[in-house]
């Protein structure tokens, strides 16, 4: 068969290979207006085709089955399989079948590439169904002051950490996932299951996807607090009723949120989200993005906000992250809040200021570098009256009691300047064992009965029982400056992920 012919098969198989690169062809005898120009050099860009070393192709000369093998072996390399449909999976298994011995030949492991078909095969097959399962023994110091609802013991199924997930690839474009979760009475209101997520996620051309529904976690604060200790996202992890979408592009991504929040059962308010962010990566050292989301809450009599009657509440944000090494980097950003009140209502605060700001900066450093831990150093400040819209800094515990929030939601607002550094280290001795150190500490410009210096230290050693259990004991101590406010807790924790 003619090599032009052979390559029909070959551009099929690699269709759905990223990322697109421009196609220059480099063979002088394959001329502009040929047909096959773009299909050869965009696989010459990739790798696919070499042809002959004096700069030609030789279209028109049969393939042997050596040189056919060669391009299905290079084409499997840059092969995409999330975006493989049934279809691609049955030509790649056929391709596989026909070529096993020249592949065999080249070196080619014939039975990695079926054990990845397979997976691929999973993933358009059924339902998929995953979850967490998280359990807490807690033995704090002092009655239910800071580390326990109530008592000095407390057993406590975490309940955001417990939940089902199931997902559905439907086809090649469309994939489904739900999550369930128990709420109890204290969670604003509502006690039995619900969904926290429920969302189809569509693959539109010109690599545009589109998540519609409720989604979940949306991140967009990109290494910018400590994935596992002590700190979480401070503007974007938000919960969207709506449509979310992403596009990338060369330098990075481009992604839009419209979405709308119902009341949650009267107890809080009706909000639109307008929300868009574009991050660039200049190179494989440095990259930036810039933020922004505008909330308008409904400011009927039955949803209004505290403090005051809040009409609109936009956050604008820019971050970076410098990799200095692959194992060292820095990364910050910088925030600003804007508030609008409806006319003729104030805030509930004397002297509010409604465009305050905050910056963060921090040095992550793994045990690949380091050799005996991995090391994150953070520094942050934030004007008074700065609120997130999730929990930002929270030591890991969600506190129980008055507790410190060193960044606030709108209804716990901080009424002085606040500034924290927080240093956590992580040692992973095997595969099993681990363990871990953090120090925070807080300060105000000005001290109140809630908003009091403090200091949090914390120990604990982690062991991995098998891949989905494990189990985790620490000691931590709370020391304010407000004597009303120390405690320290022993925490056993068992986890189990499927």
């Amino acid at each position: 068969m003619k090599k032009i012919l052979v390559l029909v098969a070959v551009v099929a198989l690699v269709a759905f290979a990223a990322p697109a690169f421009a196609n220059v062809n480099p063979f002088m005898d394959v001329p502009m207006n040929h047909w096959a120009y773009d299909a050869i050099g965009q696989l010459a860009a990739r790798g696919v085709l070499s042809g002959y070393p004096d700069g030609t192709y030789k279209g028109n000369q049969p393939m042997t089955r050596y040189e056919a093998a060669s391009a299905v072996a290079r084409a499997l390399a840059v092969v995409d399989m999330t975006k493989a449909s049934k279809q691609d999976v049955e030509m790649l298994k056929r391709l596989v079948v026909e070529f096993k011995d020249e592949l065999d030949a080249l070196g080619v492991k014939v039975d990695k590439i079926d054990s990845r078909l397979a997976v691929i095969e999973e993933r358009l097959g059924g339902w998929k169904i995953s979850g967490s399962w998280r359990f807490d023994w807690k033995w704090a110091g002092e009655e239910g002051r800071a580390y326990t609802r109530q008592g000095k013991q407390d057993f406590e199924l975490r309940r955001s950490s417990n939940y089902l997930q199931i997902e559905k690839q439907i086809s090649d474009k469309i994939s489904y996932r739900a999550r369930l979760r128990r709420y109890d009475a204290d969670e604003g209101g509502r006690m039995g299951i619900d969904w926290t997520e429920n969302f189809i996620t569509v693959k539109f051309p010109w690599d545009i996807t589109a998540k519609m529904g409720r989604v979940n976690w949306t991140q967009w604060e990109d290494g910018l607090y400590h994935p596992t200790w002590g700190d979480d996202a401070s503007f974007m992890a938000d919960r969207f009723e709506g449509i979310v979408v992403d596009k990338p592009y060369g330098m990075g991504v481009f992604s839009f949120i419209a979405a709308h929040n119902d009341s949650n059962g009267g107890t809080g308010p009706e909000a639109t989200h307008i929300a868009a962010r574009a991050r660039f990566s200049l190179n494989e050292q440095f990259k930036f993005g810039i933020h922004g989301i505008m909330t308008n809450y409904d400011t009927d009599a039955a949803h209004v906000t505290t403090p005051g009657n809040l009409e609109k509440w936009s956050t604008f944000w820019a971050d970076f992250a410098f990799n200095f090494t692959p194992d060292i980097a820095l990364r910050g950003a910088y925030a600003m809040n804007k508030y609008d009140w409806v006319p003729g209502s104030a805030p509930a605060l004397g002297n509010w200021d409604d465009s305050p700001s905050m910056f963060k900066v921090l040095l992550d450093v793994s045990q690949n570098a380091l050799k005996f831990t991995n090391l994150w150093i953070e520094y942050a400040k934030a004007d008074a009256t700065f609120a997130v819209r999730n929990n930002g800094l929270q030591y890991g515990q969600q506190f129980q009691g008055p507790g410190f929030k060193a960044f606030n939601r709108l209804d716990a607002i901080r009424n002085n300047e606040m500034k924290y550094m927080m240093i956590i280290a992580e040692q992973k001795w095997t595969d099993q064992w681990s363990t871990f150190a953090r120090y925070a500490d807080v300060k105000y410009d000005l001290q109140t009965a809630n908003e009091s210096d403090h200091r949090v230290w914390m120990l604990g050693a982690r062991y991995m029982y098998t891949p989905q259990l494990q189990f985790e004991l620490l000691y931590e101590k709370l020391d304010a400056d407000n004597d009303n406010y120390d405690d320290n807790m022993i925490r056993l924790r068992t986890s189990v992920s499927f």
